[in-house]
């Protein structure tokens, strides 16, 4: 089954670091990836830039309109993914448990693929 690993966060919390300080954070996020590659459930994944970068397309009165940021204020704003497929939710959890993500004050909403025509 697949799974999308959404990582939400508050943006605003997130602090200015050196890149040294940089490195060993992302060194979290690398060794988790590696581990979910060798479990054989990795798809995909990817960090995404601030909020501020979004663009937003919906349909008011029949006109698609464009706007900057996302789609509503939140506290949390979506700030990365991964595509997972693993044998079922229990084992998704688990994947999950282990993302630095947690450690950090995130939290993880995990939802399962529907493909198309099920």
């Amino acid at each position: 089954m697949e799974y999308l690993l959404l990582i939400y966060g508050d943006e605003s919390k997130r602090p200015e670091m050196t890149p040294a300080e940089a490195e060993v954070s992302w060194k979290g996020w690398a060794d988790y990836t590696d581990w979910l590659r060798e479990t054989g459930w990795y798809l995909g994944g990817e960090a995404l830039q601030r909020v501020r970068t979004a663009t937003t397309l919906r349909e008011v009165d029949g006109k698609v309109v464009t706007t900057d940021g996302p789609f509503a204020e939140t506290k949390e704003q979506l700030g990365g993914y991964y595509l997972i497929d693993c044998p079922d939710l229990d084992d998704a959890i688990e994947a999950t448990k282990r993302m630095p993500a947690l450690e950090r004050g995130f939290s993880v909403e995990i939802r399962p693929i529907q493909k198309a025509g099920e």
